[in-house]
């Protein structure tokens, strides 16, 4: 008799306050320079689209969006950093760009470091072409890194 093991299925929900501390334990392990709890509480209070990716109870992933005039910016989109690689991500990502649509966006931008290759490739997979630079950006260990404008249709 063998036995065939199942994956174990992830599903996306909307984020409330007491994810917090797990969405926290997240970004501090994949980011250098994490937001802070106060900057998901204000996206939370103003009525960004937060969710979070899910599995087994246990929130995996997260995202930020802000929706309006016709566009969407993802603010923030992390998966835990051991299950990189394994689809997460886009399912994350396809989930947000859905609820974008249901917001009557018709076109989504973001802000990729340049040196997160793992973002890059997720995007550029996902449709998202480079429009612009900013430069200095973000934070870095030696100053400011630039970073990458992407966006892409979604209709």
């Amino acid at each position: 008799m063998s036995a065939v093991l199942k994956p174990v299925p992830a599903r996306c929900r909307p984020m409330v306050l007491p994810d917090l501390r797990q969405v926290l334990e997240i970004e501090t392990a994949a980011y250098e320079f994490p937001w802070s709890h106060g900057i998901f509480q204000d996206c939370l209070r103003v009525g960004y689209c937060c969710w979070v990716l899910e599995r087994q109870y246990a929130v995996i992933g997260y995202c930020v969006m802000s929706v309006g005039a016709g566009e969407c910016h993802i603010l923030n989109l992390c998966i835990r950093p051991e299950l990189h690689n394994l689809g997460f991500g886009r399912m994350l990502l396809d989930h947000l760009l859905d609820v974008a649509r249901n917001h009557h966006a018709d076109s989504a931008f973001l802000e990729v470091r340049p040196s997160n290759e793992i973002a890059k490739r997720l995007y550029l997979g996902a449709g998202f072409d480079e429009v612009g630079m900013r430069r200095n950006y973000y934070p870095a260990q030696r100053g400011r890194e630039d970073a990458i404008i992407m966006a892409r249709s979604l209709v």
